[in-house]
């Protein structure tokens, strides 16, 4: 994974393997081996590589990262469970209903805040 990401992003800023080994201090042959994945760069190198490519460690390594929408459905996910688990209010019972308004209130509220950011 870590191989052709990098690849990928050498290609796409139009780097020879020696162009880039030579920002990094590293031969060519040596990209090239990091690009088959047969050897693997220590931790100061995958550094520069993601600050060189303004991308994650974590996406060079292969790690999905996690989209502002998916932490939004996250996150709605959570507000839904917390009001279904809610059964009282002020020591009075919840309906069913009421749970449906809230909900809606809330996304409603949420939606509009983010949408001024």
């Amino acid at each position: 994974m870590f191989g052709s990401r990098l690849r990928d992003l050498r290609n796409e800023k139009k780097l020879t393997q020696d162009d880039l080994g030579k920002m990094l201090n590293v031969s060519g042959k040596t990209i090239g081996a990091w690009e088959r994945d047969s050897r693997q760069p220590n931790i100061e190198a995958i550094n520069k590589i993601a600050s060189i490519f303004n991308v994650s460690t974590d996406y060079l390594l292969g790690r999905p990262e996690k989209k502002e929408d998916d932490a939004k459905t996250a996150d709605i996910e959570d507000l839904d469970k917390m009001i279904d688990n809610a059964r009282s209010f002020g020591g009075k019972k919840m309906t069913e209903n009421d749970r449906e308004i809230i909900k809606a209130y809330l996304k409603g509220f949420y939606d509009n805040k983010n949408q001024g950011k």
